[in-house]
């Protein structure tokens, strides 16, 4: 198939076509209830403002990883447990969780002297990290990408779905932007709700002549065409067919996509995180992005799967 690939010298549209229909085979993704639909949200690279140095203006840490943080490859022990890692600090001669969000910011974790810049509001470093990779303009200067380095083994929990359900914001505003909104409004409940996702995702410097962010699968993301999945249900680097409609509208929006990355808040079968690019269009894509869809994923003729995934 790579043979096949690489010697099409001037992809069109008909000969991309043909080579995927004579080469994968569509299997439905469906969920373990029998379902096939699912959530498709969107994510992207956002620009911060920041510095190198700490000042008034510039005062929320962007931190690499810690020397103190220790990542086990379960796998290597137990190969059941595949891809997963479990990620803590030696404490005497035992691996305890590590240090949780709140314990990051208030100093209790040894994180001084990891900062890679200072940006200027708390709630833009939340949302890069959600995103998993960033630009800060520096001073207003020059620029500097930020890519996923490491996190700190807490599972990812949802600030909007607790905005929700404690009567803070109604369903159809928790969005990135309601969000962003809510903050400005209740700054003295703002690390609080922070603090609910005990997640924290540590960055370093990326290359800055890289076309896109860097995805699990140490490729750049190509905007419009790169989702992340779950890894555990559908393989990085397959090509899936994407099945929804576009952000807070019922305008169709079917495109095959390639499996590029994953994500702490991407759990499930039929889940899919879309990725829109740099740039406030992307931001507001993104944002708004919560609907529902469904998946095809295309794997080679005569790829082995198990008959009761053969849906």
């Amino acid at each position: 198939m790579c043979s096949v690939a690489t010697a099409i010298s001037e992809p069109t549209r008909d000969t991309t076509f043909r080579f995927f229909e004579s080469n994968f085979t569509p299997f439905q993704v469906v969920n373990p209830d029998g379902t096939d639909s699912g959530l498709v949200t969107g994510y992207y690279e956002p620009l911060l403002n920041g510095s190198r140095k700490r000042s008034a203006r510039y005062h929320v840490p962007v931190y690499g990883v810690p020397d103190d943080l220790v990542v086990i490859d379960l796998g290597e022990v137990y190969p059941d447990l595949k891809n997963m890692r479990l990620r803590g600090r030696v404490e005497g001669k035992r691996v305890v969780p590590y240090f949780n969000r709140a314990q990051i910011e208030n100093g209790t974790a040894p994180v001084a002297g990891r900062e890679i810049v200072w940006v200027e509001d708390p709630v833009e470093l939340f949302f890069l990290q959600i995103q998993g990779s960033g630009r800060v303009k520096l001073d207003g200067k020059e620029t500097i990408a930020l890519g996923y380095a490491d996190q700190n083994g807490y599972p990812y929990r949802s600030i909007g779905r607790l905005l929700v359900d404690r009567g803070d914001l109604p369903l159809e505003k928790a969005s990135m932007q309601g969000i962003k909104a809510w903050a400005k409004q209740n700054p003295e409940k703002l690390q609080e709700l922070l603090n609910y996702n005990a997640s924290y995702v540590f960055f370093r410097e990326m290359p800055r002549d890289l076309p896109g962010p860097i995805g699990a699968l140490g490729l750049p993301l190509t905007a419009g065409r790169s989702i992340a999945v779950d890894s555990r249900h559908i393989p990085l680097g397959a090509p899936v067919f994407l099945a929804t409609t576009m952000p807070n509208a019922r305008q169709p929006l079917n495109r095959l996509m390639v499996a590029q990355d994953t994500g702490g808040a991407i759990r499930g079968p039929v889940r899919a995180d879309f990725f829109w690019g740099f740039g406030e269009e992307a931001a507001t894509l993104a944002g708004r992005m919560k609907q529902s869809g469904k998946m095809w994923v295309l794997l080679p003729n005569g790829y082995p799967v198990a008959p009761a995934s053969q849906n």
